[in-house]
This record gives C-alpha cells, sequence and structure tokens, in this order.
C-alpha cells in the first residue's frame, strides 16, 4: 500500500488513526526506556547480591565497598542503610529500616508503566470509536445520488482497519506491560534477597540484658 493510500485510510478514520499512531509511539519510547533501566538494574543487582553474598560477614568497611560498587542501582539504598545508621544497630531495628527502604523504593522501579496500562486499555477503544465514524461515512454513501452500493464495500472494509489497529497496538503494549512487570517482580526479589543477605551478615550490636526482678525473700 502506497503512502498516499494509508493517509487516505487515516483521514477516512477522521484522523483516529493519527492518535493510535501517537499511542503506539509513546509506548514504545516508554518500553525502551524501562526495558532499558530494568535490565541494567537486574544484571547489576545479580552481582551486588553474589557479592555480598560471598562475605561471611559484613563489616563497615565491606559496606562502604558494596555502596561503591552499586552506583545508582535501588540496591544501594539498602546498603546506605546499614552505613548511615547511628548508635547501635540490633538486628530488628535493622530489619524493619531494611523493610521500610524496601517498600519507599519499590514505586520508583515501575514508573511510566501506567501509560502502557492506559494504552492497552485505550487503544482498541479508540479503534472501535474510528470504526463507528468509518461507518457513517460509507453508509453515507448511499443517501447521495447516483453512487453505487458496492461502494459502500470499500468504506466498510477502510473502517475496519481502524479497529485492527488499536487491537495491533494494544496486544503489542500487554505483552510490553507483562514482560517490564515480570521485571520489576525480579528487582523486587533481588532486593529482598539482598536485604536477608545484609540481615544474617552484618554485625550488629549485641542487645542489652533485660533485668531480672530480685527473687522473693523466703518468708
Amino acid at each position: 500500500m502506497s503512502f498516499a493510500g494509508l493517509i487516505s485510510i487515516a483521514n477516512y478514520s477522521d484522523g483516529v488513526l493519527y492518535a493510535l499512531a501517537l499511542l503506539l509511539v509513546i509506548a514504545l519510547a516508554v518500553v525502551v526506556d524501562r526495558a532499558w533501566y530494568l535490565r541494567r538494574t537486574i544484571l547489576g543487582g545479580a552481582r551486588l547480591v553474589g557479592a555480598a553474598a560471598a562475605h561471611k560477614r559484613l563489616h563497615r568497611a565491606d559496606l562502604a565497598r558494596l555502596a561503591s560498587s552499586a552506583r545508582n542501582l535501588p540496591e544501594a539504598s539498602l546498603i546506605e542503610v546499614g552505613l548511615n545508621a547511628e548508635g547501635p544497630l540490633t538486628r530488628e531495628s535493622f530489619d524493619h529500616l531494611l523493610t521500610e527502604t524496601i517498600l519507599l523504593t519499590a514505586p520508583q522501579l515501575d514508573t511510566r508503566l501506567w501509560v502502557l496500562d492506559t494504552v492497552v486499555t485505550l487503544a482498541p477503544l479508540l479503534g472501535l470509536f474510528g470504526t463507528i465514524l468509518g461507518m457513517f461515512r460509507a453508509f453515507s454513501v448511499l443517501a447521495a445520488p447516483g453512487n453505487a452500493p458496492a461502494a459502500v464495500t470499500g468504506g466498510v472494509a477502510n473502517a475496519l482497519i481502524t479497529t485492527a489497529a488499536g487491537i495491533f497496538v494494544a496486544m503489542l503494549g500487554l505483552l510490553a506491560y507483562n514482560g517490564l512487570n515480570n521485571a520489576v517482580r525480579v528487582v523486587l526479589h533481588q532486593m529482598d534477597a539482598l536485604s536477608a543477605v545484609l540481615l544474617n551478615r552484618v554485625v550488629f550490636a549485641e542487645q542489652p540484658a533485660r533485668e531480672t526482678l530480685p527473687a522473693m525473700a523466703a518468708e
């Protein structure tokens, strides 16, 4: 099909195909951006978890080396918890701080994925809307004198292209959305794994012993 033919079909849908093309460009931009970020994060996180698990015990100097290798990874915030802790750090308080850090970092991982979710929902509806507009134009041919009913067939075919385009955009967006969501789950699993590694290997201060009640005097 020639470029002029595509422009004709797009105009037949009253511009809905142009809107679908814009949705496709936006979805592809989000996919490229998040796929590159999440892939780099997964590879770097796997190396960081392996490096931390290789230590039997993690002291402050070990945490500093891990923090320098973490760079801009989300797991770096977990290591910073141990480095920035003030005063004696108990295992229980460290566990709470790690859990809080994961909860605060998690929303940053699925940034802009809502755009793909919106595209998946909106594209088929927009395609159907364009088809309805095309149907109105196709059947209006019958009202004009001198036009053969066969002309309606070509108009209906052009109108259905909009629905097909909307479904195509939605399928691509759905595949990308599920793949990126799975990558986010992998990153969260790596953060949970690093949290467990740190919790089991960081040297903690001993909790003060509880005072015992004095023994009651024998009557």
